[in-house]
């Protein structure tokens, strides 16, 4: 009981903080639309329509986020952190559309640059990484997929105001002003390149498929040496989160053995492997079928 309060306690700061980020974003979306059309800077516009798709999708995943600290009940039996990863799939697609627009707005502006007012760049940039630096340094990436993506739009936005540093710098001594648009591009196509492999990752999760971090094959050799067991007549493992493992085992086991000694043993197994809950069915019949007995469940 102490170990599950302890983690619903741990979901409620991350949604906490999720909200602190959604709030950073939308606030300093305002500013760049602002002061993108003051500096007439193409990358600051641009940046400013990213951060409120991103803030439209961080508001609207702060939602599923409280929602992933319910505990379990008659509705979603397995809890509900599934609405979690939900909300990193959303936040992923939010960030991989806005890299893309700003991929589409700039490219033309290399052919076709405009002047800038690189001394407001430069100001405003200084302040944007302070409070992108902040921001990020509220989320915990270990905490949960959906606080990861997060981290990554914040990695983003820093590298995208260092970006338009360099640019207003350069721009004080040159007339180089395709260097505006040109940097935004580098960095939308840097975060692109990391986006991608996170949706597809959170994606195969919320399909169900069975966790990357370890080896189902090495799990069934280990139960298969266990004594009495003759045979894995069905194995299924899953991740709610993509952190949080759940298994279940239909064994074939011999007449005379102990089945809840085999059912503890291979819970432990599960464990080793961070599956924090499993379902245990042993089978004296020689039939390659599920019986109907109740599962032998179990939390860790």
């Amino acid at each position: 009981m102490e170990e599950h309060d302890h983690h619903f306690d741990f979901r409620n700061q991350s949604s906490s903080r999720i909200f602190i980020a959604f709030l950073a974003n939308f606030c300093f979306a305002l500013i760049e639309m602002v002061f993108g059309r003051l500096f007439n800077s193409s990358a600051i516009l641009a940046d400013a329509v990213h951060d409120f798709g991103d803030a439209l999708a961080i508001g609207t995943s702060y939602y599923f986020e409280r929602l992933s600290k319910r505990r379990s009940d008659y509705k979603y039996t397995l809890g509900y952190l599934r609405f979690s990863l939900l909300g990193a799939l959303m936040t992923a697609v939010i960030l991989i559309l806005g890299s893309v627009f700003v991929l589409v707005e700039n490219v033309p502006k290399l052919f076709n640059p405009e002047p800038v007012n690189y001394r407001g760049m430069f100001i405003l940039g200084l302040i944007a990484i302070v409070v992108n630096v902040i921001a990020s340094r509220v989320l915990n990436s270990d905490a949960s997929e959906h606080e990861s993506v997060l981290s990554l739009h914040f990695l983003e936005d820093i590298l995208g105001w260092l970006a338009v540093i360099i640019v207003s710098l350069v721009l004080h001594f040159t007339d180089w002003y395709f260097l505006d648009p040109l940097l935004s591009i580098i960095i939308s196509g840097y975060i692109l390149s990391q986006a991608l492999p996170k949706f597809i990752k959170n994606l195969s999760v919320f399909l169900e498929r069975s966790p990357a971090n370890f080896d189902i094959r090495q799990i069934e050799k280990d139960i298969l040496k266990l004594d009495s067991v003759r045979a894995i007549n069905q194995l299924n493992v899953w991740s709610l989160d993509g952190r949080r493992n759940i298994a279940m085992v239909h064994l074939l086991v011999t007449s005379d053995c102990n089945e809840q000694l085999i059912k503890d043993q291979v819970h432990h197994i599960f464990h080793a492997y961070n599956i924090i809950e499993s379902a245990v069915e042993c089978d004296h019949s020689t039939f390659q079928h599920l019986h109907h007995s109740p599962y032998d469940r179990r939390s860790f």
